[in-house]
């Protein structure tokens, strides 16, 4: 009679029983009249082990070849854009019906989920794909960690203040649309990637595997070296990100991932205002403020409206900014909140604008110490493409590191660096993307708009008004932002070999070059010359004087 053989590994000794044909047997025990003795799992305090054999152990892998691997940012026709937040699901306006196609969850500012962006840049001809004539040599991809849970703010309207600290109390009494609050509990974490967050890194990473694949060919001496923070939602937005472009369980074994501590008194390019003491000095306080004093305008008529529905507590401005904030945290942790139908479309717009305000004086333009927090990533850029070893630690670079071929290679042909909003806000700043602060420093008393004067902020809907704003947290570093630099070889006229450039995406939108010297003519791609960017990337970094911006007087 056929016999077939199965090895199972029990907790104390691996056992061979041979079995007729007939008697198939199942993953842990056997049918039929099997003898095999399940074995008891607290001899192992509580592990499984036996009852959960590995794919090696069980081995039957089918079919493994590999196929060839992907280039589809040069070779599709078209761009895969991301416009899709599944499964999450976005929340309806209850009081505005005069747009149905608004969207609240695109106008959070800084918590917004990334979405492809377009021509927001002003390039609106161009595509995230390589630019005919052209082929690509390198990439560079510096992104955000996602979607997390509420960093709780010392002194902030939090769960032991404010309106979350009365709710349940005796005295306290909502009804209407705020009836929920009477049971409402704060079932949020803090600080660490939600499950959404978790799926954006990794779908961050399976498109980027997609699109620039076929470059891991060109790794010869050397696996891979991805770098983020020590931080627990870096760790986990790198891993996460590593899974979805390795695949699992390769990217144990594919790459090496480089954790930077970030603390007080530690050098580092991703997060660089831990050794910055004036990063959160008194221009970032005006980010506050402006954003503050704008939060005031805007919810002037919400907060009554909404006071109509609540007895025992009197809500602030405060108050109403928190159900705002926190109808977006709960969306992205736990799918959906009931906070956000409270609100009318102009009361999001007016979120949203409170954000750019707070990024754009706090971590970009209108920060003097906003350039100077993000040089040091630029530095490692201009490093990297001229092959050149950093000889001058001046900035937030870490020298050990940096001088060290195994931790800050200079060979590959990708690098990925994972980051926070407000450095990708600094390195944006750095590399003076002008564009994006074509419409000068932001007004705290009213949105601008595409009129000779500028309106102040009113209550009734301004979907029909043309918004000229150019400088948009949700465009520029929203949850899993993501800048990529490709370098790329393009056929030049007058020229028989073909000549390398770089240009910069930001969230899949073409960003030009024209705020660097040397890249200044307008370039329908968004291509600068490499040698004229590394050229005007040096100027740029001789301007910025790291030590007197981070440690002079405020």
């Amino acid at each position: 009679m056929l016999t077939r053989f199965l090895l199972l590994c029990s907790l104390s000794f691996p056992l061979i029983v041979a079995i007729p044909a007939g008697l198939v047997p199942d993953q842990l025990g056997f049918t039929g009249h099997g003898v095999f003795q399940i074995p008891d799992p607290t001899a192992s305090f509580g592990r499984h082990d036996s009852y959960f054999p590995g794919p090696s152990e069980v081995g039957f892998p089918g079919p493994t070849a590999t196929g060839s691997e992907a280039a589809a940012i040069a070779t599709a026709p078209a761009a895969a854009l991301n416009l899709d937040t599944y499964p999450i699901i976005a929340p309806s306006v209850r009081y505005s019906g005069s747009n149905p196609e608004f969207n609240p969850m695109r106008y959070w500012g800084s918590l917004t989920p990334w979405f492809s962006v377009g021509d927001a840049f002003g390039l609106p001809n161009t595509s995230p794909q390589v630019p005919d004539g052209c082929e690509l040599d390198q990439v560079h991809l510096l992104h955000r960690h996602g979607a997390r849970y509420r960093t709780p703010m010392p002194g902030a309207n939090d769960s032991d203040s404010g309106l979350p600290s009365v709710i349940g109390r005796p005295h306290f009494k909502a009804s209407g649309p705020l009836q929920f609050l009477n049971t409402w509990k704060d079932l949020l974490g803090e600080e660490i990637l939600t499950p959404f967050g978790r799926d954006e890194p990794f779908n961050l990473g399976v498109g980027f595997r997609v699109k620039y694949g076929e470059l891991l060919n060109r790794f010869k001496r050397h696996l891979p070296v991805f770098r983020t923070c020590s931080q627990e939602r870096m760790v986990q937005t790198s891993l996460n990100f590593a899974a979805g472009f390795w695949g699992i369980p390769e990217y144990l074994t594919s790459y090496h991932q480089l954790y930077i501590i970030e603390a007080p008194g530690f050098n580092n390019t991703l997060a660089p205002y831990m050794n910055c003491p004036n990063a959160f000095g008194k221009h970032f306080l005006t980010g506050i403020y402006a954003a503050g004093n704008w939060s005031e305008l805007y919810l002037a008529e919400t907060v009554p409206r909404l006071q109509e529905y609540i007895k025992g507590y009197t809500l602030t401005v405060k108050d109403v900014s928190w159900m705002q904030e926190t109808c977006a945290y709960e969306t992205v942790a736990l799918g959906y909140s009931k906070f956000c139908e409270l609100f009318t479309e102009d009361e999001w717009r007016g979120y949203e604008y409170a954000s750019d305000l707070s990024f754009w004086y706090g971590f970009a333009f209108g920060n003097p110490v906003a350039a100077a927090q993000g040089i040091g990533w630029v530095q490692e850029l201009v490093a990297r493409l001229t092959k050149e070893r950093p000889t001058v630690f001046d900035t937030s670079m870490n020298r050990t590191l940096n001088s060290n071929k195994i931790t800050f290679p200079l060979d590959q042909p990708m690098y990925v660096d994972a980051t926070h909003d407000a450095v990708i806000a600094n390195v944006i700043t750095a590399l003076n993307f002008t564009t994006l602060a074509a419409n000068g420093p932001l007004p705290s008393d009213h949105i601008p708009i595409d009129q000779e004067s500028c309106l102040r902020f009113t209550t009734p809907s301004h979907a029909h008004v043309s918004y000229v704003q150019t400088f948009r947290v949700r465009d520029i570093t929203p949850f899993s932002a993501n800048l990529v630099a490709q370098v790329v070889s393009c056929a030049t006229s007058g020229r028989t070999k073909k000549m390398p450039f770089i240009r910069f995406l930001l969230n899949d939108g073409v960003v030009p070059l024209t705020g660097l010297a040397h890249c200044e003519k307008h370039n329908r791609d968004g291509l600068c010359l490499l040698e004229d960017f590394i050229k005007g990337a040096k100027e740029r970094i001789s301007e910025v004087d790291f030590t007197q911006d981070c440690f002079g007087r405020d």
